[in-house]
């Protein structure tokens, strides 16, 4: 069973037992989640899309905090003294899906 769900902004494609990273969700480690908005449902090689699905995507929270890379933005302009550095690290966090139907 393979469903195309929308995570907090974001569209992905998930499996029974497949663990992946998304943007941060509030919650602890071990808090049950579901994720309502399924835009295609594929079971039994059977493909419905639309406002046809009616389905849930149960996930559980593994890791509620995970720091993605950090990512650096320096300016600068020559000859003039010019420096500015900006950076950031993404925060996201790990689920593992439980269930869909």
């Amino acid at each position: 069973m393979l469903a195309i769900v929308t995570i907090a902004g974001q569209q992905f494609k998930v499996k029974e037992g497949q663990q992946l990273f998304v943007p941060h969700l509030s919650g602890k480690t071990g808090d049950k989640v579901s994720f309502d908005q399924v835009l295609m449902l594929e079971k039994d090689g059977q493909v419905t899309a639309g406002q046809q699905v009616k389905a849930t995507v149960q996930a559980e929270i593994m890791n509620d905090l995970v720091m993605g890379d950090k990512v650096i933005a320096f300016k600068m302009k020559r000859r003039k003294g010019f420096r500015k550095k900006h950076g950031h690290r993404t925060h996201y966090t790990q689920i593992k899906i439980e269930s869909i139907a």
